[in-house]
């Protein structure tokens, strides 16, 4: 029996998520909304974690996700749903260890064999995401240079920078002087359009 822990902040979704994984073989499937994942372990560790990438707060749930470990000190396999056309979502995902990456829009026939392999110790990525992951992995920025370029791509100077994220003027400077140069860019507007059309921010 495999134990899946389904995290999404939608109750409705939440709940027909649930009840598709548990019509598989040999799962039991446990659910939490964000703020309430501890409280769903109840001492006993699920077998995988699965997540929606596309739920309201999906950012927070992979945050706190992480922070998540089992009792012989290791983390739970991570599991994501999500799509494609969906790099940074992607990357906090594998920024996060997630294990399984499945495509929202592939059959679901087999869902119970892909949350067997994840608690098996093994690895998922539907053929669909694979070159998207690849994309994301590849990214030369860090998680700090990807925040400070997105804010910059919103219209923040570098004094809100550097208020929004509790940094030196002179650090975000840095950040942006090194996504900047890392992305190949001639300047920060160049930098931006660079990461937009590659999906990174």
């Amino acid at each position: 029996m495999t134990t899946v822990l389904l995290v999404h902040t939608v109750p409705l979704w939440r709940a027909s998520l649930a009840s598709l994984l548990g019509t598989g073989r040999g799962i039991e499937v446990r659910t939490a909304e964000r703020g309430a994942i501890r409280a769903a372990l109840n001492g006993h560790g699920p077998d995988v974690l699965l997540t929606d990438l596309d739920c309201p707060g999906a950012r927070d749930v992979l945050d706190e996700l992480k922070t998540v470990t089992a009792p012989h000190g290791g983390t739970y396999p991570l599991a994501v749903l999500t799509r494609s056309d969906q790099p940074r979502g992607l990357r906090r995902a594998y920024e996060a260890g997630a294990l399984g990456y499945i495509d929202k829009y592939r059959p679901v026939d087999d869902l119970s064999e892909v949350m067997h392999k994840l608690a098996d110790g093994g690895r998922h990525i539907d053929e669909s995401l694979a070159f998207s992951l690849l994309q994301v992995a590849d990214m030369p920025l860090s998680p700090r240079e990807l925040s400070v370029l997105s804010m910059a791509e919103e219209g923040d100077n570098v004094a809100g920078m550097a208020a929004r994220l509790h940094l030196t003027p002179g650090t975000v400077r840095n950040y942006l002087a090194a996504a900047i140069r890392k992305s190949g860019a001639r300047n920060r507007l160049d930098a931006i359009r660079r990461a937009k059309e590659a999906g990174w921010i």
